[in-house]
């Protein structure tokens, strides 16, 4: 379904974006676990072994480049306010984030783990000219369009005409749980396809050239110390 909206917007179906609203909330690090041997905890609010960011870093990269993935589009400049909830805690584990994109579109992104009784809730907001779009992590095989001049859509994996970038990367049959793990192995998959055209000489089609790069990293990298950067500084804006 992430792939059917990037390509709706791809397609112009939305209209111009004017507007990408993306969270991942959770909720385990509510506690000062890494005080209780937790490993999990220990090493991701670590700054000697997780770097400058924390909740960013961790979650708040995956929701940067959701944002980025589906739109097609850039962020040129944020205003970042983070936080540490959590007494004693070393990195941050809470940020609101406003996000200005390079066709003009504005946004909001938060992250945070103290979100009490919130598992991965990651999920995405477009809104264009002519409509809207939602998805959620934790119910990947739905996609809702909503209309401006008709009634609200409901996509699901497998089911109905998808664009041929869904259906590609769809890889068992409609109504069974598909999603997260599914993920990756499309990326393997499209990975090793490049791959194997490469070694003989022939060309792969489009729709399996899809999977992150270098370039997605370092935008991943970006973000954490621009974020962080912002969060720490009274100036208001901060590019990217």
């Amino acid at each position: 379904m992430v792939k059917q909206a990037r390509a709706m917007i791809k397609n112009d179906e939305l209209g111009k974006i004017r507007k990408v609203v993306v969270e991942y909330p959770q909720g385990w690090l509510s506690q000062k676990l890494e005080s209780e041997d937790n490993k999990q905890a220990s090493w991701r609010t670590d700054p000697t072994k997780s770097g400058i960011a924390g909740a960013m870093g961790d979650i708040g990269t995956h929701a940067e480049n959701l944002a980025e993935y589906i739109t097609g589009l850039h962020i040129t400049e944020m205003c970042a306010d983070i936080s540490k909830m959590v007494p004693g805690r070393l990195l941050d584990d809470d940020g609101n984030v406003l996000l200005r994109f390079n066709n003009g579109a504005k946004g909001v992104l938060h992250a945070r783990q103290i979100s009490a009784g919130e598992e991965n809730s990651l999920k995405i907001f477009v809104y264009g000219e002519k409509g809207g779009l939602e998805w959620h992590q934790m119910e990947p095989n739905t996609l809702w369009v909503k209309w401006l001049d008709k009634s609200t859509q409901k996509y699901r994996t497998g089911v109905g005409s998808l664009h041929p970038e869904a259906q590609a990367h769809t890889r068992i049959p409609a109504g069974h749980p598909e999603g997260y793990l599914e993920a990756f192995a499309n990326i393997y998959r499209n990975f090793a396809y490049c791959i194997q055209a490469r070694l003989d000489g022939k060309e792969v089609d489009e729709v399996y050239k899809d999977f992150p790069g270098v370039d997605e990293g370092v935008r991943g990298m970006e973000f954490i110390y621009k974020v962080i950067e912002s969060g720490n500084s009274d100036v208001k804006w901060i590019k990217l």
